[in-house]
């Protein structure tokens, strides 16, 4: 079997778990074409009703900035998200994502062109992120190689053999290499949704990070519910949302961030590469940003709206996971998130929070949920940061030494 064949099986089966009868909406770039014909093929023959396919473009992309004017860069298919995210909130769509792109693509782009895109397509976009970030429907991440991912990931290789090299890391990363992929991802899945357990039933009011150039204070949503692991949507469909996923995750308190906070890992944001970020916070807002490449793209993703410069997510990565196990800088959100611990500015997700569907939305605010027209995750874990859980009465549970786990379940 092909590795595309492996992939394109691994992610309808388990990640998606696409049941008989639904749609598959799938976005994906022109470079991911094999894949997706292998995603339509597997699809189908576990009983699709459809697939729609939207794809990207590098070149299309580049024209927009090229030769757009203010209209073109303010303009995005809102009609289509719409329609896109009716059928995903309905259940009976179900939604797969292909990444894997240039991180370098738009770093030549003016930042102001950059900010009015980005605002743009986040607003239009929130009609499929919604139904997404309230687990309406099933849903998962997988990737494949793009030229430009893997010069950017491997420099020193020629094209060819970057592009071999990254497939590699990628079945490393995915598990693609074990006898039984599938076997060994629900083994997995059972161990992250167990730990997510005894973290919710701890119920701490903060997690406390502590390393070189950090010291951050992430008090806890009331009520929040720790996920990882497989995800239960609302249409009744267990899937595994990332594939490869690592983490346990849950939701910050909108106001309640303190303290500095570096990144351990560069990332890609909007195809410009972002390394050595810093950001301070104060009553949960970012009030000091400063990055050694990348500020400007960060900087016009927090002014997107008032939740971008607050976070809606931290999870927890040890630095044994299978991603890390690949043993390199994947320069890709889907597989750096699952290297290290990490947090995200913007959108909370409604299922880290108990009661979710049953609260309006001035309650789901009060109990610290932040919303916002972005999701950007970024990592901030290593061997040498320190994780505790900090009780009510402020005694710290260590939840990460060296990288590792310091707790059973």
């Amino acid at each position: 079997m092909t590795f595309e064949a492996k992939l394109a099986q691994l992610a309808i089966r388990t990640g998606l778990n696409l049941q008989p009868g639904q749609e598959v909406f799938l976005t994906a770039h022109t470079a991911h074409l094999p894949l997706v014909r292998a995603i339509a093929v597997e699809a189908y023959r576990s009983g699709a009703a459809g697939l729609v396919p939207l794809l990207s473009d590098d070149a299309v992309t580049l024209a927009r900035f090229a030769h757009g004017g203010e209209a073109a860069l303010r303009h995005a298919p809102a009609w289509l998200y719409r329609a896109i995210g009716e059928r995903l909130a309905s259940g009976e769509a179900a939604r797969l994502a292909v990444v894997g792109e240039d991180p370098r693509l738009l770093a030549g782009v003016p930042p102001e062109k950059l900010r009015l895109a980005m605002a743009a397509h986040a607003k239009a976009y929130q009609a499929v992120l919604a139904p997404i970030s309230r687990f309406a429907t099933n849903w998962t991440i997988v990737a494949y190689p793009h030229p430009g991912w893997a010069r950017a990931v491997f420099p020193d290789l020629p094209e060819k053999e970057a592009l071999t090299a990254l497939r590699e890391k990628i079945a490393v990363a995915t598990r693609l290499d074990a006898t039984d992929p599938a076997a060994e991802w629900v083994r997995r899945a059972d161990e992250l949704s167990a730990r997510a357990a005894w973290l919710t039933d701890r119920r701490f009011a903060a997690l406390r990070f502590r390393g070189p150039g950090t010291d951050l204070t992430v008090g806890l949503a009331e009520g929040h519910v720790w996920k990882g692991g497989w995800g239960q949507a609302k249409n009744g469909v267990r899937c595994l949302p990332n594939l490869p996923t690592e983490e346990v995750f849950t939701m910050p308190h909108r106001e309640r961030v303190f303290g500095v906070v570096r990144a351990t890992m560069p990332f890609s944001l909007n195809g410009v590469l972002v390394k050595g970020l810093t950001v301070r916070f104060e009553r949960g807002v970012a009030v000091e940003v400063r990055a050694e490449t990348g500020q400007a793209a960060v900087e016009a993703l927090l002014a997107t709206d008032e939740g971008a410069k607050r976070l809606g997510e931290v999870a927890l990565v040890p630095a044994d996971s299978g991603v890390r196990r690949a043993g390199v800088l994947f320069l890709n959100t889907l597989f750096d998130e699952n290297a290290a611990s990490h947090i995200a500015f913007g959108q909370a997700y409604g299922e880290n929070l108990e009661d979710f569907d049953a609260l309006s939305e001035e309650e789901r605010r009060g109990r610290g949920m932040n919303q916002s027209l972005v999701h950007q995750d970024w990592m901030i874990g290593s061997e040498a940061v320190e994780v505790d859980g900090v009780q009510e009465d402020g005694t710290a549970v260590p939840l990460l030494r060296g990288g590792r786990w310091a707790f059973l379940v």
